[in-house]
């Protein structure tokens, strides 16, 4: 290794980039550099301006713990506030600057004898780093239904991801396609602008009370002190994903009472159901959207989408229904992680043919011949209840401990070894086994039936995993 820094390059602008550039460079390391496809940062929370769109964990525990704001106007934020924390934060930190906008990395290859990464661009450029380190998360790329006739609507139609600010709702028919995270907070706005809203429903979710209100402004130096109540309670949560726990027992009679409660049809009730045990999908918090769907403007269609014409929606059961405004809230291609980036390994290995059974990687962050490859928000780091950004940092903070190691010991290269990486991802999978998960299909899984995003747990083990680095897993050279 010569003098220089480490060369550190990072593809993204949203929490997880932030979050790595933040712990490296507070640890000394001066040469990182992020790429960020956009004009701007913020990731998921620049992209989806969809009426209502906010986060679902409360503001206070989706934050970094190390910038802490007393600045929420509510307890669970909205996109514009969670944006601007983005910029504050980035601001605060020194790490704006070091971002290179309208840079959308489409290759990036290592090289073997320089042991570095050329990262490519779509522009054509290039750029060389040593160490890489993709942060373009799990919910990044938008899908759409693969639907008969989707292109021929004659009207506005946008995925949700993608919101057409220039399409006037007033007094407007529009078909909602999609029932998932997304649908539930976009709904009861649109609502209340539309003549009337159809819902088409693939499957009922799992619907729980929203803790949610402004905070008064006497409370706001307070907010922080909330934090630690909501950790606490994020991790009962989740230890609630157990196929065979009480406290997911206990979730289930709350979201049935919640249903019970808030929608009084009997008929309307049955459609908004799930047939499954709850958290097998994912777990959605919401106050409005049952009393939205009870309007007299508001109908929902279980049957499944048959084709789109240029005028509207045509259901399975034949049954026609018009349509000025389309949008589609069907979430992400969940299971893309690096796929959209072609990376090229060691001895000219695909990450993507690597994955093709779906994704994995040890503690979501090493594959094997991939050398100087950190991921953040990797294959098995999602969560189904609590705060992605405290896994997120402790993936921050486990790959600053392996930057630190290449420095100090003038390392050149970091490569897990297959058999740690295999007995990783083995002990994942069992107690995945044991989840709710697997119990249903859901953008949780890959198509081979395996699940690939999310972490089997509460996120304590998950820290506790990756605090200390283990450089026995790992050839060095």
């Amino acid at each position: 290794m010569t003098d220089r820094p480490l060369r550190i390059g990072i593809i993204g602008s949203g929490f997880g980039a932030l979050s790595v550039a933040i712990e490296l460079t507070r640890a000394g390391h001066s040469d990182v550099r992020l790429w960020e496809r956009a004009d701007s940062l913020g990731g998921v929370w620049r992209d989806n301006t969809y009426p209502g769109a906010g986060c679902d964990v409360p503001s206070p525990l989706y934050s970094f713990s190390y910038a802490q704001s007393t600045r929420w106007h509510r307890r669970y934020g909205l996109q514009d506030q969670i944006l601007e924390y983005l910029h504050d934060t980035a601001a605060a930190f020194g790490i704006t600057p070091r971002i290179r906008f309208s840079h959308e990395v489409v290759a990036a290859a290592w090289d073997e004898e320089t042991t570095s990464w050329t990262v490519t661009f779509g522009h054509g450029g290039t750029d060389t780093v040593d160490v890489l380190v993709p942060a373009i998360g799990q919910l990044s790329r938008p899908v759409l239904p693969a639907v008969p006739g989707i292109d021929t609507f004659e009207g506005p139609s946008f995925h949700s991801a993608e919101w057409d600010h220039s399409v006037d709702l007033t007094g407007t028919k529009v078909a909602v396609v999609g029932t998932g995270a997304s649908a539930i907070q976009l709904v009861p706005p649109v609502a209340e602008q539309a003549a009337e809203v159809t819902l088409f429903q693939r499957s009922a979710n799992w619907i729980l009370p929203k803790l949610d209100g402004p905070f008064a402004r006497w409370y706001k130096p307070m907010i922080r002190f909330e934090r630690p109540l909501f950790w606490a309670a994020a991790e009962q949560f989740s230890r609630g994903l157990d196929d065979q726990s009480r406290v997911g027992r206990l979730n289930q009679k709350w979201a049935e009472h919640h249903l019970r409660r808030q929608v009084p049809d009997d008929a309307l009730r049955a459609k908004l159901t799930p047939d499954y045990p709850i958290g097998c999908k994912r777990i959605l918090f919401s106050n409005n959207y049952y009393p939205t769907l009870a309007l007299p403007h508001v109908h929902v269609v279980t049957e499944r989408i048959s084709e789109v014409t240029p005028t509207g929606v045509v259901a399975a059961d034949g049954s026609v229904h018009d349509a000025d405004v389309i949008i589609y809230g069907t979430g992400f291609d969940a299971q893309d992680f690096l796929s959209s980036i072609d990376v090229t390994g060691r001895d000219g290995t695909k990450l993507a043919t690597q994955w093709v059974d779906g994704a994995h990687a040890y503690l979501g962050i090493h594959a094997p011949r991939f050398p100087n490859l950190l991921i953040s928000y990797g294959p098995n780091t999602n969560l189904g209840g609590g705060s992605i950004i405290y896994m997120l940092e402790a993936q921050a903070r486990h790959m600053r401990q392996v930057v630190d190691r290449m420095a100090a010991g003038a390392y050149r290269r970091v490569e897990v070894t297959e058999s740690a990486e295999a007995e990783y991802d083995r002990s994942v999978q069992d107690e995945l086994e044991h989840s709710a998960w697997a119990h249903c299909d859901s953008w949780y899984r890959h198509r081979s039936g395996r699940i690939t995003s999310n972490w089997p747990g509460s996120t304590h083990p998950y820290a506790r995993r990756t605090r200390t680095l283990e450089p026995g897993a790992f050839t060095w050279a």
